[in-house]
């Protein structure tokens, strides 16, 4: 077993690279190792010759991460170019971890393919099943019929919904293993009207969400509202906003941090924020929030890695 830069790759492998170039709140520290593979096979070749001490996290877009200040032991695996397209046979999408949620639905709507949901959620297609990523009612875990991985020692294997244990806003999959490509299928639709139905969500979305802000989508799941499958339930309706806005917390501020004023589930770096900043907010939001309430919030940007030194 091998050192990351003693393994022959075809991608590109950078030692102690920054991260917060990487990620949608620009925050936190290096990973000892970040590996671009070229493709497949190439990542499947490096996670067999790697050590098998040595962790890896893979990363896609950075949309809903947050990389403590003290950076990333192990090797960060980001998939790019190699991973990004989009097959459409009849109502069935094959498409790679690194395409993007948005490109999809638009890709597959002009191919009659009902997956209006993903065009108004950040991030790529990894992520959204990692996270079963929903929005209007509807959830990957609606449309997933199957995802290739790979194991930690580099075996392909094919993943089925019962595989990922699919739940709001979150999955189930062994730690090292890496989704490659995932296959939905959605409804038939008219192309016309998918593409009218994007541009009415996109101008909802606009108002009501800080868009044009420094956030990495919602901060906390919604404290109620939802099934342990992640389909809605309309006989819930409490929101993480909701319960955020009566402990006084809209708008609070810790260094560059803040709950956004436009929408408070929205964490904001509004200037030169930590990631200590971010999480320390988001933390203090959560005790305010149970000592109103009795409420306790969940998590749903993922927070990795370690705080910088004392």
């Amino acid at each position: 077993m091998a050192r990351p830069d003693q393994i022959t790759i075809r991608g590109s492998l950078m030692a102690d690279k920054e991260l917060a170039g990487l990620t949608w709140l620009r925050v936190g520290g290096p990973a000892d190792w970040l590996f671009m593979p070229a493709d497949e096979d190439d990542l499947a070749h490096f996670l067999s010759e790697l050590d098998a001490d040595i962790p890896v996290f893979p990363m896609g877009v950075g949309s809903n991460l947050i990389v403590r200040d003290g950076g990333i032991r192990g090797v960060v695996i980001r998939m790019g170019r190699g991973f990004n397209g989009v097959e459409i046979d009849g109502q069935t999408v094959t498409a790679g971890v690194a395409a993007l949620d948005a490109q999809v639905a638009k890709k597959a709507a002009a191919e009659g393919v009902d997956l209006t949901f993903l065009r108004t959620i950040p991030g790529a297609i990894g992520g959204a099943v990692c996270m079963n990523a929903g929005c209007y009612g509807s959830y990957i875990a609606d449309v997933f019929q199957s995802a290739t991985a790979l194991t930690r020692a580099g075996e392909r294997v094919t993943l089925t919904a019962d595989d990922l244990q699919f739940q709001y806003r979150q999955s189930e999959l062994p730690d090292g293993w890496v989704i490659t490509k995932a296959v939905l299928t959605g409804p038939s639709g008219d192309p016309e009207k998918l593409a009218a139905r994007m541009e009415a969500q996109l101008a909802k979305r606009d108002e009501t969400q800080p868009t044009k802000d420094r956030t990495a989508g919602s901060t906390f799941r919604n404290p109620a509202g939802f099934s342990s499958t992640g389909r809605a339930d309309d006989s819930h309706e409490l929101k993480a906003w909701k319960v955020i806005d009566e402990a006084g917390m809209r708008g609070a501020t810790r260094g560059g941090a803040q709950m956004n004023q436009m929408h408070s589930n929205f964490l904001t770096n509004i200037g030169d924020a930590t990631a200590a900043d971010l999480e320390g907010l988001g933390e203090e939001v959560r005790k305010k929030v149970y000592e109103h309430s009795g409420i306790k919030l969940q998590w749903e940007i993922k927070r990795i890695g370690e705080p910088a030194a004392e």
